[in-house]
């Protein structure tokens, strides 16, 4: 039976019981009629994306959903590369880099260079391909005041600290690029990292777009600050591994990144925000007609994530409103012969504002699914459902399953 999947994921909408919402979760406050009548159809269950109460990033999290463990995770650096349409090849190192402003005496006034916006194609043009003792530096903007540095040649290693102070001030110098091991790969590329901050420093210094901003009374994007180092590994891509045909929607750069790097065909478009206002509509359009001609399709809705960690529960139990609304498209469409699952990366508790290892809910309906007796999805009810308390993995094998993609074990 040639049956499809969408795997919608509501990013980090796990929470914990909120005063300001009567002790109850966002999740359980929002009104979900259609994520509840799903529920009810399907059957449903509580995931630890990785393992019970271990936090994990969107990055880590995506992966895991789509089929990876935590063996395979490069780091943040290459996934963001990944997400800017760089394709990686073994043995590259990538960074997460901003825009920064620095001084005369390159103490860090500020770590995101007034978040610029503007031209930042044509700083990162400037900085682009340049060869430092023999390693090849590619240089990309990403979004408003973030970057992408790679380094790519022989003997290079992803054993380094970070250069980004975290706190910027006029007596606060960046961080000298170190080894954490003593190794001679890590110094090397150390040494390039430090090499590269100060050339860059020397171009951007004299660039035109930093001269119209000074000129204008805006802080110039004259310093390069990194972290997140990770190096690629040899990794196959879910798609080749298991022969199908895969797309994923969303409008953040990390999860596009991670639908690259597993062979997943990248759909966004400028009105799909990430925030409380993005375009579910055209989301949900996306998401069915990539269904003709993929057969798994993973959908990511970043704002209930936003509102967790701006520790606001009233906002995030809107977010999944929004998260709601867009199912109830996915519901009108009648798709056939399509699965439908529901789940998120990682939960971000409002009182926490920030990740957590709570378990999050998940939910799968559709042709040929069991229907166990929930009748709503939130945390607590989930945790009745058929599917017990699950992880990641387990749920990506499950979707792969439903497509008759996973291999039988013994004979």
């Amino acid at each position: 039976m040639n049956r499809k999947v969408i795997l919608a994921v509501a990013d980090g909408v796990g929470d914990r019981p909120c005063e300001i919402l009567g002790g109850k979760t966002p999740l359980e406050y929002a009104s979900t009629p259609n994520l509840d009548k799903l529920a009810s159809v399907g059957t449903t269950g509580i995931m630890d994306v990785h393992g019970a109460g271990i936090p994990v990033g969107t990055d880590l999290g995506h992966m895991i959903l789509f089929g990876y463990g935590l063996e395979d995770y490069p780091g943040r650096g290459p996934i963001e590369a990944f997400g800017r349409e760089i394709e990686l090849q073994a043995g590259d190192v990538a960074f997460r880099s901003n825009f920064a402003t620095v001084n005369e005496n390159l103490c860090v006034v500020d770590r995101r260079a007034g978040r610029i916006r503007e031209n930042t194609n044509l700083l990162a043009q400037s900085l682009n391909n340049i060869e430092i003792d023999g390693i090849k530096v590619i240089f990309k903007e990403a979004t408003e005041h973030r970057a992408v540095l790679i380094l790519r040649g022989p003997g290079l290693s992803a054993n380094i600290t970070d250069t980004d102070p975290k706190v910027a001030g006029v007596d606060v110098n960046y961080k000298k690029c170190q080894s954490k091991d003593g190794k001679p790969d890590s110094i090397f590329t150390a040494e390039i990292v430090n090499k590269f901050l100060l050339k860059a420093n020397e171009i951007l210094s004299k660039h035109s777009v930093n001269e119209e901003r000074i000129s204008k009374g805006l802080l110039p994007a004259n310093f390069i600050l990194t972290r997140g180092a990770g190096i690629m590994p040899k990794l196959e891509k879910i798609s080749e591994k298991l022969n199908i045909k895969g797309a994923c929607v969303a409008a953040e750069g990390t999860v596009l990144g991670v639908a690259r790097l597993a062979g997943f065909t990248a759909l966004t478009a400028p009105t799909m925000t990430g925030n409380i206002d993005t375009d579910v509509n055209a989301k949900a359009q996306m998401a069915i007609d990539a269904l003709k001609d993929h057969d798994f399709v993973l959908v990511n809705l970043k704002a209930t994530d936003l509102f967790g960690h701006d520790g606001n529960p009233e906002k995030k139990a809107q977010a999944v409103e929004v998260f709601d609304k867009f199912i109830g498209l996915l519901l009108e469409a009648n798709l056939e012969n399509t699965i439908i699952a529901v789940t998120a990366d990682h939960s971000t508790p409002c009182e926490r504002m920030e990740h957590s290892g709570d378990p999050v809910p998940v939910l799968i309906a559709g042709p040929g699914i069991r229907q166990d007796r929930v009748t709503k999805f939130d945390e607590i009810s989930c945790s009745y459902g058929g599917l017990c308390r699950i992880k990641g993995k387990d749920l990506s094998n499950t979707l792969y399953d439903f497509l008759e993609k996973t291999k039988k074990q013994g004979n």
